[in-house]
């Protein structure tokens, strides 16, 4: 009883406040693209080569809103930012054709990638190093009739106050539409679902007391600082 029909309490659905609006951005699915930038493929040791994206996922409820303190996650001692230009999509479908990708997206955002970067690789899955609580910052969602599509423009990280990253979104190594297209293939995307295009050079460790300043030209900026670890 009291539980809407439901035997334990419900979870909370995600969301993402929208740029001009009261009503929210329901998120269904979090996509991340990772090796998207050359400069970043080159720092971690890899080849500048065109290969297929790499896709995984995140737990929806790892969402964690601008102006938020998260954690300092468990089981690192390496605890890096990757920040990313994010989609949001207000439909889907399967095989979705390049020149139509982008009449899927409702509009764009911030977002930060936070990994375990000492327990990332080595054969094993992505996710536990990817995949965590409070893994994935995001700002609120700019409309696309208010920033357009997004083709190039800054894309820079600060930590308490020092520029770490700072590159533009036209170094994308696969395109806004390539992502979408090619992660059809693997996934029927629907409404609500959001993508991480992948993250420039620069990324780095971060420790309890930074903040984190994410701003991409165009979007309204992301901030978050790191707390205590979880005791």
């Amino acid at each position: 009883m009291g539980h809407e029909g439901f035997v334990i309490e419900r979870p909370k659905a995600a969301s993402l406040p929208v740029v001009g609006k009261d009503e929210r951005f329901p998120v269904r699915r979090i996509y991340c693209v990772g090796r998207n930038y050359v400069a970043h493929v080159e720092e971690m040791g890899g080849s500048a080569d065109r290969d297929p994206p790499i896709f995984f996922q995140k737990p929806t409820d790892s969402i964690v809103q601008s102006g938020s303190t998260i954690a300092y996650a468990t089981m690192t001692k390496d605890f890096h930012y990757e920040l990313e230009l994010v989609m949001a999509l207000k439909s889907g479908g399967y095989n979705i054709p390049e020149d139509q990708a982008l009449d899927h997206v409702y509009g764009y955002g911030v977002g930060i990638d936070m990994t375990r970067r000492d327990i990332q690789g080595g054969g094993r899955p992505w996710e536990i190093a990817k995949s965590f609580d409070e893994s994935c910052p995001c700002g609120p969602i700019t409309p696309v009739e208010k920033s357009g599509h997004i083709e190039k423009g800054n894309i820079k990280l600060t930590v308490n106050g020092e520029t770490r990253q700072d590159s533009d979104v036209s170094l994308l190594i696969w395109s806004l539409p390539e992502i979408i297209s090619k992660l059809s293939e693997f996934y029927e995307l629907k409404a609500g679902d959001i993508i991480l295009t992948g993250t420039p050079h620069g990324v780095g460790p971060v420790k309890t007391g930074d903040e984190l300043v994410g701003t991409i030209d165009g979007l309204e900026p992301l901030t978050v600082k790191i707390g205590d670890p979880v005791k």
